[in-house]
């Protein structure tokens, strides 16, 4: 590994990615540095800057899972025209600076030795193309597949979604039904694959010309998914002029008295409150669970080559849990680094009323990142409200300012609130009563 370390090194590509900030920037550490490691681990090893926030493929909108795609192809393009090539091809490989993507495993480049096929080709179809191909192809989200199972999509579940007709639509039959098929014949071969390629003359020009293949086919996907439930909602609310100025002039003077570090915008929706956030923070996490609405943040964001702000999909109801080894590998939300201020805009009567979590527990979670906090409360008389409760029994009967108030002093010192002119709108501004 230190070998093929020193290699890269050595070419131009890596240099050139890393200042263009595609690549992370490693060096050798200092062994003097490090602490006495494992007697059969040797003492050499790289350190690298640091990443604001961890996300996953499982968070990302459509348009950053295919621009992660597009960085891993543009690499893999260019560290073989210097004899090198990527021998992984995982999604987790890359990881976010704001809207522009980073590559990160530094031991996945290699030697690539005469006859040696791309190794990765499948990961990337699982990991990448599989689920960019369902999504564009047949509108079905890839969330959930990729949380569900961390190698990604194998071949013959992605083949079993597509019909007939899909057979002729860009890239399904190359490389969903053969690669399919070539799993088949091979799953139960005893035969040595990558040798028998070898001896056949493989050529590197054939990876080239399947990157080639994939790139093109990459960057024509496209997810026209046009409408969903709350990506309207900026322009489609209840809210009259006079209050969502007094919305944003109480976030911003809450915000101003002080500089963050992180905030979390928790339902930021398109953002507006994330851009607002971003003026005295370092870095702005913007999750919501709509994720149409996320896309068009983070287009929106790339487009105007922010840093600051990470848009991710995800349901603070159903958020991601802890994965992998020993439930190690993938982190939980909270344990990948708390915020210092937490957003929660409209947001309290969606968990409450339509996914049935306590607003008591809601709260202590709340209370648990041990931050400051804005929160808006919507009251049942708010248009809002009704819309969500028009078909349900409302069994909700501590749904109250008064027990809401309750709970959050419980938790919290309310520091200020306003309610706005409709009357059915309360906003807070509370710090956490945990010790710092």
């Amino acid at each position: 590994a230190w070998h093929e370390w020193e290699r890269l090194l050595s070419t131009s590509f890596f240099s050139r990615a890393v200042a263009e900030g595609k690549i992370v920037a490693t060096e050798q550490a200092d062994p003097s540095e490090l602490p006495k490691l494992e007697e059969n681990f040797g003492q050499r090893v790289l350190k690298h800057e640091t990443i604001p926030f961890v996300s996953y493929p499982y968070e990302w909108p459509f348009g950053m899972l295919k621009d992660a795609a597009l960085l891993q192809l543009e690499l893999l393009a260019s560290s073989i025209e210097e004899g090198m090539i990527l021998k992984d091809s995982s999604s987790f490989n890359v990881q976010w600076v704001g809207t522009r993507p980073i590559f990160i495993d530094i031991p996945s480049f290699k030697t690539l030795s005469e006859g040696e096929p791309w190794v990765g080709y499948r990961q990337f179809c699982q990991l990448f193309l599989y689920p960019l191909l369902l999504q564009a192809y047949k509108n079905i989200s890839f969330q959930s597949w990729l949380r569900g199972n961390l190698d990604g999509i194998e071949p013959e579940q992605c083949q079993r979604l597509m019909s007939f007709r899909d057979y002729f639509r860009r890239g399904i039959f190359s490389h969903v039904f053969l690669q399919a098929k070539a799993q088949s014949q091979f799953a139960q071969t005893n035969r040595d694959i990558r040798n028998d390629l070898r001896k056949a003359g493989f050529d590197v020009r054939l990876i080239k010309a399947n990157i080639k293949n994939l790139q093109n086919l990459v960057k024509q996907l496209e997810w026209k998914q046009e409408q969903s439930t709350w990506s309207d909602y900026t322009r489609n609310n209840s809210y009259d002029s006079d209050d969502s100025e007094k919305k944003v002039s109480f976030v911003t003077s809450s915000i101003g008295s002080r500089d963050w570090n992180f905030v979390w915008d928790l339902g930021c929706n398109t953002g507006n409150f994330s851009r607002i956030a971003a003026e005295r923070a370092r870095h702005v996490i913007a999750l919501d669970a709509d994720q149409l609405a996320v896309e068009r943040f983070y287009q929106t964001l790339k487009s105007e080559e922010r840093s600051k702000i990470l848009p991710l999909v995800c349901n603070i109801a159903d958020p991601s849990p802890n994965l992998g080894w020993r439930g190690l590998e993938r982190k939980e939300l909270m344990k990948r680094g708390k915020p210092d201020l937490v957003l929660c805009l409209a947001l309290i009567h969606h968990l409450v009323l339509t996914a049935n979590i306590p607003l008591k527990e809601f709260i202590e979670w709340l209370s648990e990142l041990d931050s400051d906090l804005i929160i808006e409360f919507v009251t049942k008389q708010d248009p809002m409200v009704r819309r969500l409760l028009r078909n349900k029994d409302d069994i909700y009967k501590d749904y109250k300012q008064e027990y809401f108030e309750r709970c959050l002093s419980a938790r919290f010192s309310i520091v200020r609130q306003e309610t706005f002119n409709s009357g059915t709108r309360i906003i807070y501004h509370a710090v956490s009563k945990q010790p710092h």
